[in-house]
């Protein structure tokens, strides 16, 4: 989801009955260089299997592909993932919204649901995501002068 839509969301689901469970972050560090490496890996498993099926009819393999301008990856990013119950229903809902690792930031839902709060909080400490607009994203369980995230994939201690 994108970040500007995710205050809407959460109202309605709040409108719904449901309730915050949880908040957490995903450091999305290496995802595009996966993402890189796995497209190059079935180009190359697709031609070596043409290769080999024109070998096997006695024919003459298939001049390979144009290689492709390769574009610079992706930026990286982190995400919050929302968990949502409901009280009623047997129903979960889980929101998650992205937004980029070199200024992670994303509204705060504190203001609709209060509980948010220090969810908001230790996702701030462990991931260093910003959560814009909350009144008070202090450290929650790290150092008041930790300036490090460590559940970041780059963490290092």
């Amino acid at each position: 989801m994108e970040p500007s839509g995710l205050v809407a969301a959460v109202a309605a689901l709040d409108q719904e009955g449901f309730f915050i469970e949880t908040i957490t972050g995903v450091d999305w560090l290496g995802e595009q260089e996966a993402i890189r490496k796995d497209k190059a890996a079935k180009a190359a498993a697709k031609a070596k299997a043409a290769a080999e099926a024109a070998a096997a009819a006695g024919e003459e393999p298939p001049a390979p592909p144009p290689a492709e301008p390769e574009a610079p990856p992706a930026p990286d990013d982190m995400e919050a993932v929302y968990d949502f119950n409901h009280f009623s229903e047997l129903c979960r809902v889980v929101v998650r919204a992205r937004t980029p690792r070199d200024n992670p930031r994303l509204p705060t839902i504190s203001h609709i649901y209060p509980a948010a709060h220090w969810h908001e909080r230790e996702t701030h400490d462990f991931f260093g995501i910003v959560f814009e607009g909350h009144p008070y994203l202090v450290p929650l369980l790290l150092p008041e002068d930790a300036d490090f995230h460590p559940l970041r994939k780059d963490f290092t201690a």
